[in-house]
């Protein structure tokens, strides 16, 4: 499954996205951000589902993260 998330702002740089997902990495000001949003969400999707995030972004046009999931086909027992 993929979900796909998009906005329309300000972009982010190639050295941006390419750091995003590093603990305590954050572009606000001291004290406005611990940088551990999408670390968390990094670690919960890749090893707690084995999944996928990536992220594609330009400046001045806006971002999509990409959240891959593996579907379990299999059927549980009642």
């Amino acid at each position: 499954m993929e979900i796909e998330i998009r906005d329309n702002g300000a972009g982010m740089s190639d050295e941006v996205c390419s750091k995003i997902f590093e603990p305590f990495f954050t572009t606000k000001e001291v004290g406005k951000g611990s940088g551990q949003g999408l670390a968390i969400t990094h670690d919960i999707v890749t090893n707690k589902h084995h999944g996928e995030i990536a992220v594609e972004s330009v400046v001045g046009e806006g971002t999509a993260f990409f959240i891959r999931l593996p579907i379990n086909t299999a059927k549980t027992a009642a």
